[in-house]
């Protein structure tokens, strides 16, 4: 899969011009790229249209516009790129009220390693977490952690050979899955592999 490089990008005044059609062309884009995994797990399954509007958002909040803070956004967001033999997707832990999720994270530690996607016929595969920081205390685990699963050669060929993938969470405080996927997301993800 190809990365972000500097002339791909646009302006701060081109991205002014264009951002509400390239928000609205990431949201959608993005609507099949989100697994839920009970109601509180979600994984949002980065590539490089959402890395690319990351990077412009970034460089907009913070008014970024010189060639040394503009490679900088890209060095840090490029790694969240899927390279063809994996998925690389955020984890977010959500709670409707402040108190139920300070409870949940407290007993969650760990669950980014217990996360797991599995391609059908084949085995779990559990993530490579957090590469960038650690996320989590001996208190609490974070709602927001970054993971990686790699996949066998044969694990490819079967994705795009139309096979169906599951997901879930195997923790002691949250045990859900989601078997199989939606078809829209699965060929969303079919196409991040080489």
């Amino acid at each position: 899969m190809k990365k972000l490089v500097k002339d791909a990008l646009y302006s701060l005044e081109e991205y002014s011009n264009l951002r509400a059609e390239f928000r609205a062309k990431v949201r959608a884009h993005k609507e099949n790229r989100i697994v839920r995994i009970g109601e509180n797990v979600s994984l949002h399954f980065e590539d490089y249209l959402t890395m690319h509007y990351q990077v412009q958002e970034m460089l907009r909040t913070e008014k970024i516009f010189d060639s040394a803070g503009i490679m900088e956004e890209i060095e840090a967001y490029n790694p969240l790129i899927p390279d063809g033999k994996n998925w690389k997707a955020t984890m977010m832990i959500q709670f409707d009220k402040v108190e139920d999720r300070v409870d949940a994270l407290a007993k969650m530690i760990g669950i980014e390693k217990a996360t797991w996607v599995q391609v059908d016929g084949f085995d779990k595969v559990f993530p490579i977490a957090n590469e960038d920081l650690e996320r989590e205390t001996e208190e609490k685990t974070s709602s927001v952690h970054f993971l990686r699963f790699e996949l066998s050669d044969a694990m490819v060929a079967a994705v795009k050979q139309a096979a169906a993938i599951n997901m879930g969470v195997d923790h002691a405080a949250y045990t859900k899955a989601c078997t199989p996927i939606a078809d829209n997301i699965r060929a969303s993800l079919a196409d991040d592999l080489d």
